[in-house]
């Protein structure tokens, strides 16, 4: 279901993504119950109403902004695991690609929204969001395969991707960019952690 939208001005073809990034900031900050439309139009230098010629309600902004994040988180990882390598190469340019998109400024809004305020979504619009985390977990599933295979790790089940995710996007809770890690090095301590030496 993709979110309704009525014709763009003929002046506005690049507001759309605007509104997705400045609602993805206020959602993760103010959360969705707390963000009004007024609030997004401010943000984008809008007048109140003009978002509406983007999206028929706040829901399909919400909706965008979860599918909007899921699909570059997924594009990345998936374009990192693409490029091949061994078993343990492609894991850690997955991880890599994981955290810069989830650690990046706009990434950080997306994931909060996603984490935390995709229970506002409506049921079908829900199924949606779900239908695409599946799919990009699988790609996750599949990685953790081929390690056990190669034997680089000791238990490739659901338990070991759920912790592997959690771990992952729990990061935007607590990585600061001045806090004396790079994206990189974490990317790599996680890599230590869960595979053999």
């Amino acid at each position: 279901m993709a979110a309704s939208r009525r014709p763009l001005a003929p002046d506005e073809p690049n507001r759309r993504a605007e509104i997705v990034r400045a609602a993805s900031r206020l959602f993760a900050e103010k959360g969705y119950a707390g963000t009004t439309i007024r609030d997004i139009a401010k943000a984008v230098d809008m007048q109140s109403g003009s978002p509406f010629y983007h999206f028929k309600t706040k829901h399909d902004m919400l909706l965008a902004v979860v599918l909007e994040g899921m699909a570059t988180i997924t594009r990345a990882t998936g374009g990192a695991a693409a490029k091949g390598g061994t078993p343990r190469e492609v894991f850690e340019a997955m991880l890599l690609a994981h955290l810069e998109q989830l650690l990046a400024e706009d990434g950080r809004h997306f994931a909060a929204t996603l984490l935390h305020e995709s229970h506002h979504l409506e049921a079908a619009a829900l199924a949606e969001l779900i239908e695409q985390k599946d799919a990009y977990e699988a790609m996750w599933q599949k990685a953790l395969r081929d390690l056990k295979r190669a034997g680089e790790i000791a238990d490739d089940s659901r338990v070991t991707r759920l912790f592997l995710m959690g771990a992952l996007n729990w990061t935007v809770q607590w990585y600061h960019p001045n806090g004396g890690r790079t994206v990189k090095q974490i990317a790599a301590q996680l890599s230590a952690m869960l595979l053999k030496p």
